[in-house]
């Protein structure tokens, strides 16, 4: 945030500096295991989608690039509107049918735990922020991403959105918001986005405004309630020059 000599306010847009998206719609084969995490698609989606939009963590003598100058001031923002209801589902039967309860499940049915792992893996120590919002999630993740970069003790956030393709009950759920004309809705297929969000002026390399532009791409039924953070994703990724 700026402040011009006549006292008001101006804010600077954050820039994308990273992007990814994983559609298993066009993946092949599985996605990588995530140690200590079972069951479900979406701790391994999250964390393969953030591995190609930042990179391999890296190590201390070689630091990851783009989050090794910032560990103390990366924070994180995960959106989803079902969140991971394979493990919630999956505990939920256990627990109506009598079975042994699996004490993994119980540690992954928390969305930040795979964002804990991250954090982890990466060496960041900045603020954890979920969303779970079955409105707007996409343009709410932005929201708080811009939030934070108003803290002057964040330089980057790193906006992840995920949903996985949903089941019956899920299915249910997302109907009801749409009854109630909320544009919460899954996507086609398991789909995660990840955009590195950088403060305007913190580093050279950015260069992409981190909003969808000023005509809305429209909805995109593959992408459900994440076509806007898709569609940005695509922007970033287009090669600099490209008209955009």
């Amino acid at each position: 945030m700026t402040v011009t000599p006549t006292g008001t306010t101006s804010v600077r847009q954050p820039a994308v500096v990273a992007a990814a998206v994983v559609d298993t719609a066009t993946e092949h084969g599985e996605l990588p295991g995530v140690p200590g995490f079972v069951v479900s698609a979406f701790n391994p989606l999250v964390r393969e989608t953030v591995r190609r939009c930042l990179g391999d963590p890296g190590t201390p003598d070689v630091p990851n690039p783009l989050t090794g100058p910032f560990p103390d001031s990366t924070a994180i923002v995960l959106a989803t509107v079902a969140a991971d209801a394979t493990t919630s589902d999956t505990a939920s039967r256990k627990l109506v049918s009598g079975r042994v309860h699996n004490p993994l499940l119980f540690f992954q049915s928390v969305t930040t735990s795979i964002v804990g792992h991250l954090a982890i893996e990466y060496g960041l120590t900045g603020p954890i922020h979920c969303v779970a919002a079955d409105h707007g999630a996409d343009t709410t993740a932005l929201d708080a991403a811009e939030l934070l970069l108003l803290d002057d003790t964040i330089d980057q956030v790193l906006v992840i959105g995920v949903e996985l393709a949903a089941n019956p009950r899920t299915a249910a759920a997302f109907e009801r918001l749409a009854a109630l004309g909320h544009d919460g809705r899954p996507p086609a297929a398991d789909l995660a986005v990840a955009l590195l969000l950088r403060r305007p002026g913190a580093d050279d390399r950015t260069a992409v405004p981190a909003e969808p532009g000023t005509a809305d791409p429209g909805p995109d039924v593959a992408a459900g309630h994440l076509y806007r953070l898709a569609a940005l994703t695509e922007r970033a990724r287009r090669p600099l020059g490209e008209e955009r």
